[in-house]
């Protein structure tokens, strides 16, 4: 019997997908997909994921089938429902952040105490992903929410106590903020009662901006953030375009949809034999800036020329 191998996603503030291998073959190999968050807050994800693994052959439903388990923003709820892909007998098994891919490499060898793999060029064991680029641009997230108001000198990070990566993501925009002369407020939400608490709380602390931190809890609540920053007139930015494309003002960060499609693309080389150990964890480098114009204009916002330029798509 051969242990079961994963593949597992990893990036910035939000997680590494990982990918497993079960001890017996089926006709038509079953892959499971183990999400943090809802089935409509991951659609990017679903979408990148399937095109990977068309691209190298396989269609879902045709020459391989695809189970899907959502923990609805709750971890609790991860290892349950990864021990049930387990026990489905699942060929690869692909993840949704740090807490899921935990989840999923208990549920079928023992865990790594010192971390999900040894290095991104050797993984070791059985784990390998994609990581996508998080810490490394939150500078830059805050430099273009304050070119696009440089009258700032205050602003608040909202962060999910729940997710233990928003601690790091606190210290590294500490550090952005100081560098760009802004003080630093930190607002904390875990349900949807504590996000609309929070916006009241930005209006009290008179900061100039704000900066929603990557959370799949967040992911799931974009339009009620969106709503909420123009009902409050909180210029906000976001990692994800899905907050710009709900209303958000900007949103900066990985493009989740071609992470993803590397993902299914490593889960198809597994699936065809490959061990995870062999296959160096790769980075997704492409990232793209939303501007939601409509928004802007709404908040009494002028878009500087030079940052719609920047921008990927820019939304009337």
């Amino acid at each position: 019997m051969r242990r079961r191998e994963f593949i597992t996603f990893f990036g910035g503030a939000v997680a590494w997908p990982l990918l497993a291998e079960a001890a017996q073959q089926s006709a038509m190999p079953v892959v499971g997909f183990l999400g943090i968050g809802s089935a409509e807050s991951t659609t990017s994800e679903v979408s990148g994921f399937r095109q990977g693994l068309s691209e190298a052959g396989y269609i879902d439903g045709h020459n391989v089938k695809i189970e899907y388990r959502w923990a609805e923003g709750q971890n609790s709820r991860l290892s349950t429902l990864a021990a049930d892909l387990v026990h489905d007998q699942v060929v690869v098994i692909a993840v949704n952040g740090n807490a899921a891919a935990l989840a999923a490499k208990a549920a079928t060898a023992d865990p790594v105490a010192a971390g999900l793999v040894a290095s991104l060029a050797r993984p070791g064991g059985n784990l390998t992903g994609v990581a996508t680029l998080g810490g490394e641009i939150v500078a830059k997230r805050l430099e273009l929410l304050h070119e696009l108001i440089p009258a700032i000198s205050s602003i608040a990070l909202l962060i999910n106590p729940n997710n233990r990566d928003h601690e790091n993501a606190k210290r590294e925009l500490e550090v952005a903020a100081q560098g760009l002369g802004l003080q630093l407020h930190v607002i904390r939400a875990s349900s949807t009662n504590e996000i609309d608490a929070a916006f009241k709380e930005f209006k009290q602390l008179q900061a100039g901006a704000l900066m929603v931190a990557p959370d799949a809890f967040f992911n799931s609540r974009s339009e009620q953030l969106a709503a909420l920053a123009l009902q409050y007139a909180v210029p906000t930015i976001y990692q994800y375009r899905r907050f710009a494309a709900a209303g958000g003002l900007i949103s900066y960060g990985a493009d989740i949809a071609d992470a993803y499609r590397l993902v299914g693309a490593y889960t198809a080389q597994i699936l065809k034999g490959k061990k995870p150990e062999d296959l160096p964890v790769q980075r997704a480098t492409k990232v793209e800036l939303l501007i939601n114009r409509k928004t802007a204009k709404a908040l009494g916002l002028n878009v500087p020329p030079q940052l719609q330029q920047l921008a990927d798509e820019v939304i009337e």
